[in-house]
């Protein structure tokens, strides 16, 4: 099982199939978030594409949806390669006709220094190429098709931490997801008259095993006692959590909704 899967996402969307007949692509998708959401999406009803760099890991991930009775389509891909997502978009469209749903899922902090100080220019070039021009180049890819079609879903993956601040990424990271969130709000506006949605969840901590080791790291045990008791309800966020907000978006029960951003933080910061 790749790291971070769990099948409660795709168990919970069994009895919910409100994605039928729709196509759905992930990016950066083979594990972690991205997996959680994949599953869901696929137990929903949808015909679902995963993207992702490793391919041990899609692999492992088709696997696992196979075994959960649950078909999830592969494709080796750069989120961080303009040419590459380019490239590897246009063979995906070519196969899946066009695509409903695309959620913007690639992303993180790519173990960066935490202080701003420590960050080089490198630092946030990589940082911002994957979370903020990553989402832009598959966004690129695919409106065309939505367009042309009249409907289209997108969920973009903001943070907490480009909200209300992160105590485990530093600010390239955070800026980047500040960024989703206004670049969210400008294509739900420029998108909404072409059917078009265009959303944005903005996850707190969700204790994936990347998570784990950040938070290991960089705080100390009674700073990460503290933290939980300062979260409402007494938990961090569960991979299952991220994943019901993606199909709600990704569905038409929220067919009224666009440019909103989604805090999924258990109430740790309230907007």
């Amino acid at each position: 099982m790749p790291p971070d899967a769990s099948p409660g996402a795709a168990d919970a969307g069994r009895g919910c199939r409100r994605l039928v007949g729709r196509s759905a692509l992930l990016t950066a998708a083979a594990r972690g978030l991205g997996l959680a959401s994949a599953l869901r999406l696929a137990a929903e009803g949808a015909r679902v594409w995963i993207t992702d760099r490793d391919e041990a890991a899609l692999a492992a991930a088709a696997g696992q949806a196979e075994r959960l009775g649950l078909t999830l389509r592969t494709l080796a891909m750069d989120s961080s390669d303009p040419h590459d997502v380019a490239a590897r978009l246009r063979e995906a469209i070519a196969a899946a006709g066009a695509f409903d749903v695309l959620v913007n899922n690639a992303g993180g902090s790519l173990h960066t220094p935490y202080r701003f100080a420590d960050q080089s220019d490198g630092d946030w070039q990589r940082v911002l190429e994957l979370n903020l021009m990553g989402a832009v180049w598959a966004s690129r890819a695919v409106l065309p098709s939505m367009v042309a079609r009249g409907y289209g879903r997108i969920v973009n993956f903001g943070s907490k931490a480009g909200r209300f601040g992160s105590l485990i990424a530093g600010a390239n990271y955070a800026a980047a997801k500040g960024a989703i969130a206004s670049l969210t709000r400008q294509m739900a506006m420029e998108y909404g008259p072409h059917g078009i949605t265009v959303n944005c969840i903005c996850p707190g901590v969700v204790m994936t095993e990347r998570t784990r080791g950040l938070w290991a790291e960089r705080r100390s045990a009674e700073e990460r006692a503290r933290v939980l008791q300062d979260i409402p309800l007494r938990r961090h966020g569960e991979v299952e959590d991220v994943a019901a907000a993606v199909a709600f978006f990704a569905s038409d029960d929220a067919s009224f909704v666009t440019g909103a951003t989604l805090d999924l933080n258990g109430g740790q910061a309230m907007a």
